[in-house]
C-alpha cells in the first residue's frame, strides 16, 4: 500500500451533522438502548442491499453467502462492537454516509429538536430513529472499518463526536472479509452495554425482528451465540405475532419510537400474491410535510430488499411506514420496470384499498383511536380529495371537519347533511388560515344567525379540493364567501322571516355606494348574510373564492385578481345612520362609503388597499364628529 494511500484525511462534519453530534454527546435523554437499535438496523440494511446486488454479481458473496450481524462485547476495554458481513462501504461512501445528512427528515429533525428545549428536546430523539449518529449518546469515541463487497480495500473512518473525523486506508488483515464494523469506546456511564445480559435484552425488545440473525460474542474471540434467528416477521401467521413483537418491527421499520396507531398485515392471494405489513404511526414523522412527498414503503421481492422508492401508496398516504413481500418479480427488477410494472399497479390499488378500508374500521370500532390518526394525518389524507378522484367519495366519507358546531372534535359528513335545515340545499364551507380567525368572520353572521352548520377549513389543501369536489350524498360544497348566500328560504332562529327588505333610504346609499367606488369592487349590495357586522366582501360568483384567490395571488400564480363584492348590512344601526345623512353632504358619504370598504378588507385579514388616503379619510370622519 502506497504512503498515500496510507496518509490520514481530516475532514470538518456538514453543519447540520455537527449540531446532532453536539446534542447526542451532551444529551439527557434516558432510555439511550435506542442507539444499538439503530446500528442492528444500518447493519440489516446494509446485508439487504448485499443479497440485492448479488443477484447480478453473485461472486460478491464469495465463500460467505449468509448474513450475518455480530455484538463482540468487550468489558476489559469498556468496548462493544457491531460488525456485519454486509454490503460494505467504500471511502466516498463513508465520507457521504457519516459526514452529511442527506436525507431531509434528518434535516427535520433538526429544525424540531432545536425548537425544543432541555429534557424535551431531549426525549425527541426516542422518538425519531437518527442512525448512525446515536452511538455519540454512549460513546467517546467511534471507529468504523469497512470494505466494500468485491473490492481490495479497507477504509478507516474514526471521530470523537466534536466537530471533525478522519478517514483513512488500512490492510486488508485488519479489516472485515466484507461489511463494516464498528467500535464504541463506551463512556464511563455506558459500560453496562458490555453486559450480555443487558445487551440480549435491548437486541430481543428492539431488534428481534430484523431479517438477519443477530449473535453476541461474550469477549473478543470468543465463539458467537445467536440470540436472534434472522426470521422476517412478515412471513409468520398473525397468531404466532404478539401486539409486542409488531411494536418492535415497527419501530425498527419506521425510525420511530412511539406505538403504532394502526397495524395491517395480510396476504393477498389470487392473480398476484404479496404480503403486506403496515402501519399507521402513533405521531407524526418528522419528514411528513417533505416537499418530496414520498412515500416510506419498502418493497422486498422474496425476502430480498429491492428498494423504499416504488411508491406503494399513494402520497396523500406517506406516512404509513412498512413494507410488501413479493415473489411474482423478478429478482433482477430495474428501477424503470417497477415504474411501469403492471404487478406493481395491482399491489399498489390493493394496497391502497386495504389500508383506507382499515382506517374505515377503526374509526367504527374505535373513534377515539380514530381522532389522533386524524389529528395527526388528516390534513395529509384531505390531499386525496384533490389527488385521487377515484376514492374521493370514499376519502370524503373518512374526513372530519371543524364546524361552527363541532365542540365535541371534528364531525363527519354524514353528520353534517343528516343535521342540515330545512330548505338547505349546499353543505357550506368557509376556509382560512386559522379557526379562532375563521369563527369571528363576518361572512358566518347570517349562518349562525339561522342554526346553519358551516364547515370550517384551515389546511392549505382545503381550498383546493372543495372546488374540484362536485358533492357529498347529492348536496355540492358552496363557499360563504363566493357568490350569494342563498339564504332567502331559511328563517333565522326566532323569526319566521329568512331576511329583511332594505328600506327605501339604505336602498338609496346601497346604489350611492355603488356608484362612488366604481370599479374598485364589481358590485355593492344589500347582504342577507351579515347579522351583526355593517359590511363584508365575497367574491363573485364564478372563480375562485376569497381565500384560493389569496393564496394563489401569494404564489404569484394569479394575476388581475376578481373584484371583490362589497355586502352592506341594511340592518345595521351604522349603514342607517348613513343612508340618513343629507344628500348635499356628498363629501362626508363618499369618504363613509370608502371607509366601509377598507373596514371589509380589515375583516377579511387584508389591510387597506392606500393606508395614507385611510388615515385621511378617517380625519376628517373624526374631525367631523367633533365639531359635530
Amino acid at each position: 500500500m502506497s504512503d498515500a494511500e496510507m496518509s490520514v484525511e481530516k475532514h470538518v462534519f456538514e453543519a447540520d451533522v455537527a449540531k446532532l453530534l453536539h446534542l447526542m454527546v451532551h444529551s439527557v435523554y434516558s432510555d439511550k438502548n435506542v442507539f444499538l437499535r439503530e446500528l442492528i438496523s444500518n447493519a440489516a440494511d446494509a446485508c439487504e442491499k448485499l443479497r440485492y446486488e448479488a443477484i447480478v454479481a453473485p461472486e460478491l458473496l464469495g465463500s460467505d453467502p449468509a448474513a450475518r450481524i455480530t455484538l463482540t462485547l468487550d468489558e476489559e476495554n469498556g468496548r462493544l462492537v457491531v460488525e456485519d458481513n454486509g454490503i460494505g462501504m467504500s471511502r466516498d461512501e463513508l465520507v457521504e454516509s457519516l459526514g452529511t445528512i442527506a436525507r431531509s427528515g434528518t434535516r427535520a429533525f433538526m429544525e424540531r429538536i432545536e425548537a425544543a428545549q432541555g429534557k424535551d428536546g431531549a426525549q425527541l430523539i426516542g422518538q425519531f430513529g437518527v442512525g448512525f449518529y446515536s452511538a455519540f449518546m454512549v460513546a467517546d469515541n467511534v471507529d468504523v472499518v469497512s470494505r466494500r463487497a468485491g473490492s481490495d480495500k479497507a477504509w478507516h473512518w474514526a471521530s470523537d463526536g466534536k466537530g471533525s473525523y478522519t478517514v483513512s486506508a488500512v490492510e486488508l488483515a485488519d479489516a472485515p472479509a466484507r461489511g463494516t464494523r464498528i467500535t464504541l469506546y463506551l463512556m464511563e456511564d455506558a459500560k453496562t452495554y458490555t453486559s450480555r445480559w443487558t445487551v440480549e435484552r435491548i437486541v430481543k425488545d428492539q431488534s428481534g425482528h430484523v431479517p438477519v440473525p443477530i449473535s453476541i460474542a461474550e469477549k473478543p474471540g470468543a465463539e458467537p451465540a445467536q440470540v436472534a434467528d434472522g426470521t422476517a416477521l412478515w412471513t409468520k401467521q398473525k397468531s404466532e405475532i404478539s401486539k409486542e413483537d409488531y411494536t418492535d418491527f415497527y419501530r425498527g421499520v419506521a425510525g420511530q419510537y412511539d406505538e403504532p396507531a394502526l397495524t395491517i398485515h395480510f396476504r393477498a392471494e389470487g392473480r398476484h400474491e404479496y404480503t403486506a405489513l403496515a402501519f399507521v404511526p402513533g405521531s407524526k414523522p418528522f419528514d411528513l410535510f417533505d416537499p418530496d412527498r414520498k412515500g416510506r414503503m419498502k418493497l422486498y421481492v422474496k425476502r430480498v430488499f429491492i428498494t423504499d422508492e416504488a411508491e406503494l401508496l399513494p402520497r396523500y398516504l406517506r406516512f404509513v411506514r412498512g413494507l410488501v413481500d413479493t415473489a411474482d418479480l423478478p429478482l433482477n427488477v430495474s428501477r424503470e420496470m417497477i415504474q411501469e410494472s403492471p404487478l406493481l399497479a395491482s399491489i399498489r390499488k390493493g394496497l391502497t384499498n386495504r389500508v383506507l378500508t382499515s382506517i374505515e374500521k377503526l374509526a367504527e370500532s374505535e373513534p377515539e383511536s380514530f381522532a389522533t390518526v386524524w389529528e395527526n394525518f388528516g390534513s395529509v389524507i384531505k390531499e386525496g380529495l384533490y389527488e385521487d378522484f377515484e376514492r374521493r367519495t370514499q376519502l370524503l366519507a373518512l374526513s372530519r371537519f371543524r364546524t361552527t358546531v363541532s365542540d365535541d372534535g371534528p364531525r363527519a359528513l354524514s353528520d353534517y347533511v343528516k343535521d342540515m335545515k330545512d330548505g338547505q340545499s349546499a353543505i357550506y364551507y368557509l376556509t382560512g388560515d386559522n379557526l379562532a380567525q375563521l369563527k369571528a368572520s363576518p361572512q358566518l353572521e347570517g349562518f349562525r344567525a339561522r342554526g346553519i352548520e358551516v364547515l370550517l377549513l384551515t389546511d392549505p389543501v382545503d381550498s383546493f379540493w372543495v372546488t374540484t369536489a362536485p358533492d357529498f350524498e347529492g348536496k355540492p360544497f358552496k363557499s360563504i364567501t363566493q357568490g350569494a348566500a342563498d339564504l332567502a328560504g331559511i328563517a333565522k332562529q326566532g323569526s319566521e322571516t329568512a331576511s329583511s327588505q332594505a328600506s327605501p333610504t339604505v336602498a338609496e346609499f346601497v346604489s350611492f355606494a355603488k356608484a362612488t367606488l366604481g370599479e374598485t369592487v364589481s358590485d355593492v349590495r344589500a347582504s342577507d348574510r351579515l347579522t351583526e357586522s355593517a359590511v363584508c366582501l365575497v367574491a363573485p360568483e364564478h372563480g375562485p373564492d376569497r381565500q384560493l384567490q389569496k393564496m394563489l395571488q401569494g404564489a404569484g400564480r394569479m394575476e388581475g385578481a376578481a373584484k371583490p363584492i362589497l355586502e352592506i348590512n341594511p340592518e345595521h344601526a351604522l349603514i342607517a345612520a348613513l343612508a340618513g345623512c343629507p344628500a348635499e353632504d356628498g363629501s362626508f358619504r363618499e369618504d363613509a362609503v370608502k371607509l366601509l370598504l377598507d373596514q371589509a378588507r380589515v375583516l377579511d385579514g387584508d389591510k387597506p388597499e392606500d393606508p395614507r388616503a385611510f388615515a385621511e379619510r378617517l380625519s376628517r370622519v373624526f374631525n367631523r364628529a367633533l365639531k359635530g
